[in-house]
């Protein structure tokens, strides 16, 4: 399968929780779209990895993306070791995304951070020809997406470009309630977490009004490009 887009969270409900607007927008536009989870989030407060399989798969659903798949490392240890690299690599190398998008550099989450390095190696590793991996004993052949961009989680940073998901708004939260585990239930006996409060998805709500006004748009989602985005036409800005 051939991705237009690969989206690269550390756990499941990352990708929902920071760019699933865009990634329900981009498949309303014929996109092909695909989630690729680092681990289960088996070290979570609340739930176990089966309660997250179940509700990202759900999740997924609802987004209508192309796939979603886990690489299954540990949770609590993404190093950006060789051995988890060359997995994330033969990923890259069998979707062949055009883009990516995966966690800022800079994150209240060790898990977040180790993930962007992780992912931009990779990246990188995925267009090198003496970088080796193989499909059944047939090898891959290098691939390099064009571009990555980094979606917004717990700290903020100024945005290269803000996609407006205003339309996308309603079924966006709607795959972040996917994740019942993570987030206000008064009836979980569970402990409680910074998800689970019940101002959590006000301060999503809020977050989006307030990267949305930034762009004259009720709601919006922020991205920063290492590369400064390429403008073709001057009058395709703010229309």
């Amino acid at each position: 399968m051939k991705l237009d887009v690969l989206a690269i969270g550390a756990h499941p409900d990352d990708v929902e929780l920071t760019c699933g607007g865009t990634i329900i927008k981009l498949v309303k536009q014929g996109r092909s779209v695909g989630i690729l989870d680092l681990t289960q989030g088996e070290l979570g407060t609340r739930g176990d990895s089966r309660t997250r399989a179940r509700e990202s798969a759900n999740a997924a659903s609802v987004m209508g993306v192309a796939l979603r798949e886990n690489l299954k490392l540990p949770d609590g240890n993404i190093e950006p070791t060789m051995e988890h690299r060359l997995k994330l690599v033969h990923v890259i190398r069998r979707l062949k995304p055009d883009v990516l998008l995966f966690p800022y550099h800079v994150d209240r989450h060790p898990d977040h951070e180790r993930s962007h390095v992780l992912c931009r190696e990779a990246w990188f590793s995925a267009g090198l020809q003496k970088v080796k991996t193989s499909v059944r004993g047939k090898s891959q052949d290098p691939f390099r997406p064009r571009a990555y961009y980094h979606y917004m989680q717990w700290f903020e940073f100024v945005p290269s470009f803000i996609v407006d998901v205003t339309e996308e708004f309603d079924q966006r939260m709607e795959t972040m309630r996917a994740y019942r585990s993570q987030f206000h239930d008064p009836a979980s006996r569970e402990p409680g977490t910074i998800l689970s409060t019940p101002e959590f998805l006000e301060m999503v709500r809020t977050r989006l009004e307030y990267y949305g006004d930034r762009i004259g748009r009720k709601y919006g989602e922020p991205f920063y490009s290492p590369a400064l985005p390429e403008v073709k036409d001057l009058f395709t800005l703010n229309t």
